[in-house]
């Protein structure tokens, strides 16, 4: 268990002195959260259906995905990891969002806005690496397609869902360590959830380190995967220019569901790099609903997008809805059946009876 410990420094705050406890002692105060009442009631119905909606749609996708054998291919391997980070992303901070909306409970213990940083965090990290791979794919698709399955081969497929896991997850994972260290002077957080500068915000120091390992890590987590997702489509657009009307027509159907996918994602990005800069100057209602877009709305959208936009993915869903209403056509024709034999026999014995008086 991480242990905290808060050290009275030139900076430090008033009401703490050198007596004071350790900081995994004490809890934070959230406070972006209006006071109870219907508005509040009304964000909290509408952040449980965008939830019953993100989990819904993405265990939908992976069910798709996992009982379609003509679905296991890298691109849809890497869809079905997406539809994981998306639930799990989501899981990570609305149930607690709404746990506070209900019971206008807005503490939380500083181990447990660590692991919560650590869980968005890694949620956004994977879901830029997985769109890089998914870019890689289909520039092998498009710009190598006599050599794609010598080179997105399983062994390959593994090794890079392996690095999209585990390097966010190390890098992460040392980023909150060393902010785990830092002393805590302030207890209010102005958010509705944590994030990593709104605990380095709340220290008695500056956190050089810390701040110069974010630098490395912005560029190595975002800036980089950014780049590979762009230089990947130049050369995908590079290749379609020169292909004819019919081929670039097939590549903007394979490209179209993920470039709009990680526009999406990355619009949300920036919608929550600008929210960190306003949040302040907004009303409690809007500050949960602008939060929520970048935890919520990419998940849900991705899985829907696929859905209409991929043929691959609408096949299988047709194929699914056609064998359930051919199974449900049979059992009826087989009840229809029953009824009709019951219906037979009962006139059989009925003859039987009526002979029987006769004699």
């Amino acid at each position: 268990m991480l242990i905290f410990y808060v050290t009275l420094t030139s900076l430090s705050c008033p009401g703490f002195s050198p007596s004071a406890e350790p900081v995994s002692n004490f809890t934070l105060l959230f406070t972006g959260y209006g006071p109870q009442g219907p508005t509040q009631y009304g964000v909290l119905f509408i952040t449980l259906l965008l939830y019953i909606g993100t989990i819904v749609s993405n265990v939908a996708i992976l069910l798709v995905i996992y009982f379609d054998s003509s679905l296991h291919k890298p691109m849809y391997i890497f869809l079905f990891n997406l539809a994981i980070n998306g639930v799990l992303g989501s899981t990570a901070v609305c149930p607690k969002i709404m746990a506070n909306l209900l019971k206008d409970n807005n503490y939380i213990s500083v181990e447990g806005c660590l692991t919560q940083v650590l869980s968005i965090n890694i949620y956004a990290s994977c879901a830029y690496a997985i769109f890089a791979g998914m870019a890689y794919d289909r520039y092998v698709c498009i710009c190598k397609p006599l050599q794609y399955h010598s080179i997105m081969t399983p062994s390959r497929v593994k090794v890079l869902l392996a690095l999209i896991y585990i390097l966010p997850v190390s890098l992460l994972s040392v980023q909150v360590y060393l902010t785990s260290r830092l002393p805590l002077c302030r207890h209010t957080i102005n958010k509705l959830f944590c994030d990593n500068l709104a605990i380095v915000n709340l220290s008695c120091v500056k956190d050089v380190i810390g701040n110069l390992y974010g630098v490395c890590l912005v560029f190595v987590l975002v800036v980089l995967p950014l780049f590979l997702v762009i230089l990947s489509y130049v050369k995908i657009l590079h290749v379609s220019l020169k292909a004819s009307e019919n081929a670039q027509q097939k590549a903007l159907q394979t490209c179209a569901p993920h470039l709009i996918t990680f526009l999406n994602f990355s619009v949300a990005i920036l919608f929550s790099v600008i929210y960190n800069r306003i949040s302040y100057y907004l009303p409690p209602e809007v500050n949960i609903l602008i939060s929520l877009d970048f935890i919520l709305l990419p998940p849900l959208l991705h899985p829907l997008i696929y859905g209409f936009k991929t043929q691959d993915i609408r096949k299988s869903l047709y194929k699914i809805f056609r064998r359930r209403v051919s199974i449900n056509s049979e059992f009826d024709s087989s009840d229809r059946n029953v009824s009709r034999c019951k219906t037979v026999f009962f006139f059989h014995q009925r003859t039987l009876s009526k002979s029987k008086d006769a004699v």
